[in-house]
């Protein structure tokens, strides 16, 4: 049923901003002082009552959860949403997700500081963002222009440096740059694509959602060249496109 709910929200939300709309997002400190100590209270609670509360404990994936401003990656006339328990839309049929499955998808990685992460499915930037907080190199793909110079624009200008932005189709992943430690996938496939997993280095481990309308968040680790998977939790996100 929370689920449902969750759907019928993003439905409404998504119905009312026109498809290829430009969006405007932040970049410039529009908001005022009052706004930003009330985006700072948000926060506070974003983590404590959706993050901790559903037994992320990782100290480091909290930290970034409670540093990275989530309101700046989403659209301005959706950001008084951007702390609620909620995915968003942000244009072209694309979402940011859920704050807790951020947590999630980058607890279960078990980040040590000095990984290289492929991420396939760039967004908005926030998921790049928290992946920057907590490793040495973030490479991201997006196969929609239009959100992957926007991220590319609004990461540039946080100030984040250690995050490289390619627009390409993430099934081919990022071979000049392979292997990588991690790999996160932040779209569902129906199955896990083979280029992928060669990029994906030993020892590593890649978390993506896999299924078609019935989706599980998976956990596969590469040892000994054999994949080891485990499923997290049943999930629902945006499908994976091809380029044509």
């Amino acid at each position: 049923m929370e689920k449902r709910i969750w759907s019928l929200f993003l439905s409404v939300l998504i119905i009312s901003i026109p498809f290829g709309a430009r969006l405007v997002f932040a970049q410039d400190g529009v908001t005022s002082a009052t706004w930003q100590q009330k985006f700072t209270r948000l926060r506070e609670k974003m983590v404590d009552e959706q993050i901790k509360a559903r037994g992320i404990k990782d100290d480091s994936v909290l930290a970034a959860m409670l540093k990275v401003e989530r309101h700046k990656f989403v659209p301005r006339n959706l950001r008084y949403l951007a702390y609620e328990d909620n995915p968003l839309p942000i244009g072209f049929g694309q979402t940011i997700s859920q704050p807790y499955i951020v947590a999630l998808m980058t607890e279960v990685l078990e980040l040590k500081g000095n990984e290289r992460v492929l991420e396939i499915g760039t967004g908005s930037g926030y998921q790049a963002a928290i992946l920057a907080e907590l490793v040495r190199e973030v490479y991201s793909i997006e196969i929609l222009p239009e959100l992957a110079s926007r991220a590319e624009e609004l990461l540039d200008g946080l100030g984040y440096k250690n995050i490289k932005v390619k627009r390409a189709d993430g099934y081919l992943g990022w071979p000049e740059f392979a292997p990588f430690e991690r790999i996160i996938v932040t779209c569902a496939s129906e199955e896990v694509p083979g280029l992928l997993i060669e990029q994906l280095a030993e020892g590593g481990s890649m978390v993506i959602p896999v299924g078609d309308k019935y989706q599980e968040l998976r956990l596969l680790k590469k040892i000994n060249g054999r994949l080891e998977q485990k499923d997290i939790i049943p999930v629902r996100f945006v499908p994976m496109t091809r380029q044509d």
